[in-house]
């Protein structure tokens, strides 16, 4: 096999702020929200929902947290609650407030059913199991809509109404806000005399659209992102985040042709902040880590591949994959970065060898479907135990899993790798952004080869998309405008696999 030569990402004229001009935005804005909320529970503006809309990476929950606390030093706000859509995305938060606030102040409420409550959790906060549990001055309490949704009356009878009349919570944030549907949003809304969104605009819901029965109508679509039925209402305020933690500066540009609407979008990460290096591989291998190690997304379609048992159950695709991480864990890699204060300022410096990681997932693997995850955990499995692996060092899960997850490297098949036309699985816009945006070092995407010659011929595809009639960008326009921010090479083999 020859060297590889990459073609370079299509460059990104506009100016970007890092660092603490960066994050002095995402200040800007969140003071916004925390006034908005606080002139809603005085009565000052008539409104009934907030909404901070946030890009991938930007740091919500800090802000989320920030207003908890200062929505409790109203006068007019007794209790607040806090919900999600899965347990995963309450735990950490409810941790954190925990923490923050103390045990007495905090209460999660979660199925005595679940295996998963982390160990050590309730001593943190107010552990329950029922509505009737919930301490009557339990000030904050967390827990998913689904349990919300069912048994919010339950605890209703139990606590009463707050400061601000009936409703037993007189603020009700909603993290990851834009994964919620209509249909379960709409019976928790009755609960929280005001609700606060946050969450990030680009990510799944856990209901695709297309499957609306009431297409064309606005006012009555369960199914879509439960805030994008408030825009422009008038009891409503919509609050963007202009600036994002996660990506380098490398991989803003990426960010936004997802967020090409926005009227800005800054990375708090400066050139040069992250990166890899890599002590060992060579060939191919040492050519992909090469180019993947500065932080630029990186695209390697490879060619010359023995047919796949499917376009998204490709095994010969996750061989060249094995080989490549085989010679990048053989070697090791040193984890550079520079670590911020709560401004946004470089604070210090960290190198962090691969077999010293901290506990955060190093690098994951994704795919779309279950069946190439279980072929991408067999690898994983392998790898771990030829080269001895630490715990965290290595995983494999699907893209929808791992939305709202971060890790240092991803490497992820293209959800168009092999496919003969976009459908509504493989060209989601969503799935999409979640496999691009997990990485805070380095991201490689792999495909086979015909990226390109798919999107020129795919046809039209009528439809908004959220599934009611009209017009839209195409799919494949939006994939397009994503891979110009790659640097691209191909991989000819010589011989398959």
């Amino acid at each position: 096999m020859a060297d590889l030569t990459f073609t370079l990402s299509v460059a990104d004229e506009l100016s970007a702020n890092h660092h603490d001009g960066a994050a002095t935005g995402n200040a800007v804005a969140g003071e916004g929200a925390l006034e908005a909320l606080s002139d809603a529970l005085t009565g000052r503006l008539e409104l009934q929902r907030i909404l901070l809309r946030a890009a991938a990476g930007a740091g919500k929950s800090f802000i989320l947290k920030r207003m908890v606390a200062e929505a409790l030093e109203q006068p007019l706000c007794a209790r607040v609650g806090v919900i999600a859509f899965a347990n995963k995305q309450v735990y950490p938060l409810a941790a954190d407030l925990g923490e923050s606030l103390g045990r007495d102040r905090v209460c999660l409420w979660v199925s005595k059913k679940r295996t998963d409550i982390p160990e050590g959790i309730d001593e943190i906060v107010t552990l329950v199991h029922k509505a009737s549990e919930v301490p009557l001055d339990c000030e904050v309490v967390l827990t998913v809509s689904h349990m919300l949704k069912g048994q919010g009356p339950a605890l209703t009878k139990v606590l009463g109404g707050g400061a601000l009349g009936d409703a037993v919570f007189d603020v009700l944030l909603v993290d990851e806000a834009w994964q919620l549907p209509m249909w379960l949003y709409e019976p928790c809304a009755k609960f929280g005399a005001i609700s606060v969104g946050v969450g990030d605009v680009g990510q799944l819901p856990p209901i695709d659209g297309q499957d609306n029965p009431w297409r064309g109508d606005r006012g009555h679509n369960p199914y879509r992102a439960w805030p994008t039925a408030f825009e422009g209402d008038q009891h409503t305020v919509a609050i963007d985040l202009p600036a994002v933690w996660r990506p380098t500066a490398a991989q803003l540009p990426l960010w936004r042709a997802f967020y090409e609407d926005w009227d800005a979008l800054d990375c708090v990460a400066g050139p040069g902040d992250r990166s890899l290096e890599v002590l060992g591989a060579t060939g191919v291998a040492g050519d992909v880590w090469a180019q993947v190690a500065d932080g630029t997304p990186t695209l390697v379609e490879v060619d010359g591949l023995p047919p796949a048992d499917a376009p998204d159950i490709d095994g010969p695709l996750l061989g060249v994959v094995e080989r490549w991480l085989d010679e990048l864990l053989g070697g090791g890699f040193v984890v550079h970065e520079v670590v911020y204060d709560n401004d946004g300022r470089p604070a210090e410096q960290r190198a962090v060898p691969m077999r010293e990681a901290d506990g955060r997932p190093l690098i994951a693997v994704l795919a779309t479907r279950n069946q190439a995850v279980d072929d991408a955990q067999e690898m994983v499995d392998r790898l771990i135990e030829r080269h001895d692996l630490p715990p965290g060092v290595i995983t494999a899960n699907t893209v929808d899993s791992w939305q709202g997850q971060t890790n240092v490297l991803t490497v992820v098949v293209h959800p168009l790798s092999g496919a003969g036309a976009l459908d509504d699985f493989n060209s989601a816009f969503g799935r999409l952004a979640v496999a691009c945006t997990r990485a805070t070092h380095g991201l490689l995407m792999v495909s086979r080869s015909g990226l390109s010659d798919l999107l020129a011929v795919a046809p039209a595809r009528p439809g908004t998309p959220y599934g009611e009639p009209g017009t839209r960008q195409l799919p494949r326009q939006t994939h397009a405008r994503i891979l110009g921010t790659f640097a691209r090479a191909t991989l000819e083999l010589s011989v398959p696999g």
